[in-house]
């Protein structure tokens, strides 16, 4: 008898039962920049006999889809005060008029606009990339290094590297052009924790 009436039981526990215990896909999830470890290098032609290079240190936030990551977004900010060369006088002269004008224009900012999903740890990311005042389109090629518990956070966090090349002169940084090259080539490197 008891058998009997336990089975109407098991009946309607069953679908409770499969509900929660089939994956829920994770929603997607804030990350901020780490400003300590997110930075863009630039190389540009030195009239041909080297390359000379700087690094820009990078903030902001990412919104990170791991179950669907075309819906995912990202969101940086540079303070052009932050460039550096390793050569004091450089960076002045990259900062005054003659260049990223730091006065007049104290930040560049890179806002997402579209992910296209390349492969299992790549993507192609489309956005908007504003230097010296100036907005254009800008892509980047994004590989997705790792997602994970950080060792030294104790956060979530998840790892990228990318690459791009611009104009300086699409953003009114044209100064010595072609003497010193007009393409930039930019590599980045990203760590990102979970916001709490």
């Amino acid at each position: 008898m008891k058998v009997i009436f336990l089975r109407p039981l098991i009946a309607l526990l069953i679908p409770f039962v499969l509900f929660f215990t089939v994956p829920v896909q994770a929603a997607p999830e804030t990350y901020t920049l780490d400003p300590h470890h997110t930075y863009a290098l630039w190389f540009v032609n030195h009239y041909g006999f080297s390359k000379v290079s700087g690094k820009f240190i990078a903030n902001g936030s990412l919104v990170l889809d791991e179950a669907n990551p075309q819906n995912s977004k990202v969101n940086v900010i540079i303070n052009i005060a932050d460039l550096a060369t390793g050569i004091p006088e450089f960076d002045q002269h990259l900062k005054s008029k003659d260049f990223f004008d730091a006065a007049q224009f104290p930040t560049a900012t890179f806002a997402s606009t579209k992910v296209d999903v390349t492969g299992k740890d790549s993507a192609t990311v489309y956005g908007t990339l504003t230097i010296h005042g100036v907005s254009k389109p800008a892509i980047l090629n994004v590989k997705l290094n790792t997602i994970g518990m950080h060792p030294y956070t104790m956060k979530k966090s998840a790892g990228f590297s990318a690459d791009t090349t611009i104009k300086r002169s699409d953003f009114g940084l044209g100064t010595y052009v072609p003497k010193i090259s007009d393409e930039v080539k930019i590599d980045i490197e990203a760590e990102a924790g979970k916001a709490s």
